[in-house]
C-alpha cells in the first residue's frame, strides 16, 4: 500500500504569544470556575474520582468556587494541567490553566 499525500489531512494549530509563553512558565494551575449549569454533587465527585480529593477537601473546594467564583485545584506543568483540563471539561466542568 502507498500513501497519496492527497489523503493526508493535516491541521494547523495557531496560537497567541500569550499561549506560548503561558506553556513556558514552569509551573501552571488548574483553575475550577463556578457555573450555573454543575451541582455541588457533581463537582465533589469529579474531584474525588480524577484528582483523588477526599470528600471533605472536595466540599471546602466546591463552597469556595461557589462563592469566590474561581480556586485553584491543582498545580503543575503545562502538559498535566491540560490533561486534567481536558478530563474535567469532558465531566462539564468549567476549567482554565493558567
Amino acid at each position: 500500500m502507498t500513501l497519496n499525500m492527497a489523503d493526508v489531512e493535516t491541521k494547523e494549530e495557531t496560537f497567541t504569544l500569550e499561549e506560548i509563553l503561558t506553556s513556558l512558565k514552569k509551573s501552571h494551575r488548574l483553575i475550577l470556575w463556578n457555573d450555573d449549569t454543575n451541582t455541588f454533587d457533581h463537582v465533589i465527585h469529579c474531584l474525588c474520582h480524577y484528582l483523588d480529593y477526599s470528600e471533605s477537601e472536595a466540599e471546602k473546594i466546591a463552597w469556595t468556587v461557589h462563592t469566590k467564583g474561581k480556586c485553584a485545584i491543582l498545580e503543575g506543568s503545562y502538559t498535566e494541567m491540560e490533561v486534567y483540563r481536558k478530563i474535567l471539561k469532558q465531566e462539564g466542568l468549567t476549567v482554565s490553566v493558567e
